[in-house]
């Protein structure tokens, strides 16, 4: 029996360009730079945004509509119920991955204990609907910071009992990993930061937190788990400042407590934009360093300023993650791109989760093909050597190589001419390169 009144969603093409419950870019196995689509994008779906939230907002109650509604008499039943909706959502979505925080799955009880008793049993489901679909978990988390146990922090806590707790529902947690083969394992420090420096040790919360990361890669390798480490940066909110700021914030977090090999990074456009950056900025921070790990495919409102979780349909956005990704080789090692999405208050009917997703995997579709028509046509690559071009030969070479010092430098630039200096430097042409990638988009996507 179906459980959700919408038909399998099929790549219909642009026959049609109304965006209605089929994919007009999304071609699953289409091949597009060597792989299939599916394999660069990787689609997996949020269980929180997509299964939990409500649509509520800071100004009113939840609007959304579901099936499962009104049919559970407890949270637990509800719970289990909610996984075979799960499924059959991922199997007529056509998305292979889906993933968690372990407190959207179940229930919490009066101890950890009994918690985990709840987790456990919509675990084993979630087991039984992985094997029979062949569906597979991209990451899970844990939830240490909705409770109100958490309000100052979980592994930044100044409170004992609140650190040991967060420490042992994480133990959980990974366990949970290497039961259903996550690939991935992410850590988002929901209250981890500061309201306040004057009742803040800033250097003891950020050690504590280092230790409770090289705990967890302990029990990892005691344990046997193979998932990926990765950090989700977000500037602020809920906490005026995190501490894992920005993709480079957290780069150097990792460096400075040796954990740079253990963990990658899961990044996000909508906490980009919280940072005061691109999407594409944190995504070419992350590669550049190798830090590439996991994506989350979601995108904010330019003109507020907090985090919307909005599907995203931005074609700019996508095609310049996309290029990045094109250029990395891949998302990451094992990563891909997650909704952490949901619709807007007034998209309340069951079928918009549908509408989201496929607008959603459409963009990032159009995105892949536009960027990888980009990159074979080696449109950046040659901006980029021309740009740099002085560096690959006489001086330029030196600073190449590493043979110049400030005095060869010196040496060398002492008598030049300022009209020699200006001679050498040429325009960027920037309104001409940014009218060349609408050019691309216009035309890839025709061709499409």
């Amino acid at each position: 029996m179906s459980l959700w009144d919408i038909d399998p969603i099929k790549y219909v093409g642009n026959e049609d360009i109304k965006q209605e419950l089929g994919f007009h870019y999304y071609d699953a196995d289409r091949v597009v730079a060597g792989k299939p689509m599916k394999d660069w994008l990787r689609f997996g779906v949020a269980w929180w945004h997509t299964f939990d939230q409500e649509l509520v907002d800071p100004f009113g109650v939840g609007t959304a509509q579901r099936p499962w509604h009104g049919k559970y008499s407890n949270a637990l039943d509800e719970a289990l119920a909610k996984v075979d909706y799960a499924f059959e959502f991922f199997t007529k979505l056509g998305a292979e991955y889906f993933c968690f925080h372990d407190r959207d799955i179940a229930p919490e009880g009066d101890t950890l204990r009994e918690t985990n008793a709840n987790l456990d049993k919509v675990v084993a489901k979630i087991k039984e609907n992985m094997e029979a679909t062949g569906v597979k978990l991209l990451w899970n988390t844990s939830s240490l910071f909705t409770n109100p146990r958490f309000l100052a922090g979980a592994a930044t806590s100044p409170y004992a009992d609140v650190y040991a707790y967060s420490a042992g529902q994480l133990k959980h947690s990974l366990e949970i990993a290497k039961e259903l083969g996550a690939e991935n394992y992410v850590f988002w420090g929901g209250r981890e930061g500061y309201e306040s420096l004057w009742n803040t040790d800033m250097k003891r919360e950020q050690d504590h937190i280092a230790r409770f990361f090289h705990m967890c890669v302990d029990y990892a390798k005691e344990i046997g788990l193979d998932s990926q480490f990765l950090i989700e940066p977000k500037a602020k909110e809920p906490t005026s400042h995190q501490y894992d700021f920005d993709a480079a914030t957290a780069i150097a977090f990792l460096y400075t407590y040796e954990l740079q090999n253990a963990f990658k990074l899961n990044l996000e456009g909508n906490h980009a934009n919280l940072a005061g950056h691109t999407y594409q900025h944190e995504v070419r921070v992350a590669r550049e360093a190798g830090m590439l790990g996991s994506l989350d495919a979601n995108q904010g409102d330019k003109l507020l300023g907090w985090d919307l979780d909005e599907f995203p349909t931005d074609l700019y956005e996508t095609i310049a993650v996309m290029w990045e990704v094109l250029a990395a080789g891949s998302i990451g090692p094992r990563g891909g791109l997650n909704f952490d999405a949901k619709p807007r208050r007034t998209s309340f009917m069951p079928e918009d989760l549908f509408r989201g997703h496929v607008a959603g995997m459409d963009s990032y579709a159009a995105g892949l093909l536009v960027a990888a028509k980009m990159h074979e046509d080696g449109f950046i690559e040659n901006l980029w050597a021309d740009r740099y071009g002085s560096f690959e030969s006489g001086i330029g070479a030196t600073v190449e190589d590493g043979s110049a010092t400030l005095a060869s430098l010196e040496a060398y630039a002492l008598d030049i001419p300022q009209a020699q200096l200006l001679a050498g430097v040429k325009s960027d042409h920037l309104e001409s390169v940014k009218a060349t990638v609408n050019n691309y988009m216009i035309s890839a996507l025709a061709q499409a």
